[in-house]
């Protein structure tokens, strides 16, 4: 069955975007455990194998069911577009451990034997404890699976939300959804999200609707947050199939014009990017990438704007023509 969110006057305007370590971190969890999302993230599961080989992530795995309710509160909405990890996890510990274990029993009922299983029964047992036990996993998955990248994946979601955030501006809250994905589609006050995990129905009540892109969520749109966090719908990131290669092939007559490392820099710029990012993905200096950006924005082969914290860099029609393939 399809998954309805129902919108009020109010929901439509209290619909913002945010970002998610943590979400990032539960959603890279669940990668390891599904061989179909495997293929779009080879070279990170390569560079993570021994450390999360030394992770014991079957109570995280037991309450992650194919199907169906996922706890809420392993991965609450965050409180602000660019929450940092250390703020949700808090967030997380500090859960009341009543609601922590209906959470964990509505989640474990989703898949047969997990309520019965000794992890099932350890966790609802003492949920005070079980809370601490999750928080402190998830916090290791976050140091091993996503800490060492999370510059690179930041900027790629923080590049996904200044585009939609142009698009939401341009074309309303319908345009954008139809988007975002093939699975949303907009009727009168209701959204719908086609084979997605999570309650079939839910009322927004004029709490709005927290619209997230996400790296390892992909294919998938997910939906879901119960009361009494906010309503969450979970989408796609754009560009992830160039989120874990190295620098884009560089055409050679463009190499000889502007520079081997210029050039690279300009081509890598396929969307939009932070001096980090792209250091990170370049292997270069950020200093010495900061200059060649200097450069080709003063060249008219880039634009800027700020975006929270950093400058995210873009490529101009002209850029766009340099950059293109012999």
């Amino acid at each position: 069955m399809p998954f309805q969110l129902h919108f009020g006057e109010s929901d439509l305007l209290r619909c913002r975007f945010a970002l998610s370590p943590l979400f990032e971190t539960q959603e890279a969890v669940r990668t390891l455990s599904r061989p179909y999302r495997h293929g779009y993230h080879l070279p990170w599961l390569r560079r993570i194998r021994e450390a999360a080989a030394a992770l014991d992530l079957e109570p995280l795995w037991l309450l992650m069911p194919d199907a169906g309710h996922n706890p809420d509160f392993i991965c609450p909405p965050p409180i602000g577009p660019l929450a940092t990890f250390d703020e949700e996890i808090a967030g997380v510990r500090a859960v009341d451990p009543q609601v922590a274990r209906e959470d964990m029993a509505s989640a474990l009922a989703e898949r047969p034997g997990a309520r019965d299983s000794a992890t099932g029964r350890r966790l609802l047992a003492d949920p005070a404890r079980a809370v601490r036990e999750l928080a402190d996993l998830l916090e290791r998955a976050w140091q091993v699976l996503i800490e060492p990248y999370w510059p690179r994946l930041r900027a790629l979601l923080e590049a996904d939300i200044a585009h939609h955030s142009r698009r939401l501006a341009d074309s309303g809250l319908e345009g954008l959804l139809s988007e975002v994905s093939s699975q949303l589609s907009w009727n009168g006050s209701t959204l719908t999200v086609e084979g997605t995990r999570g309650d079939h129905e839910q009322v927004l009540g004029g709490q709005g609707l927290v619209l997230m892109p996400s790296v390892f969520v992909w294919p998938e749109v997910v939906g879901g947050h119960r009361a009494p966090w906010q309503p969450g719908l979970i989408y796609p990131a754009r560009g992830i199939g160039g989120l874990w290669s190295g620098a884009e092939r560089t055409p050679q007559s463009l190499a000889r014009l502007l520079g081997r490392v210029r050039a690279d820099v300009l081509c890598a710029l396929d969307e939009p990017a932070g001096t980090s990012a792209l250091a990170h993905r370049l292997g270069l200096a950020a200093s010495s990438v900061s200059a060649h950006l200097s450069v080709l924005r003063g060249a008219g082969l880039l634009t800027s704007r700020r975006y929270g914290h950093q400058v995210l860099y873009e490529r101009t029609p002209l850029g766009i023509a340099l950059a293109a393939p012999e």
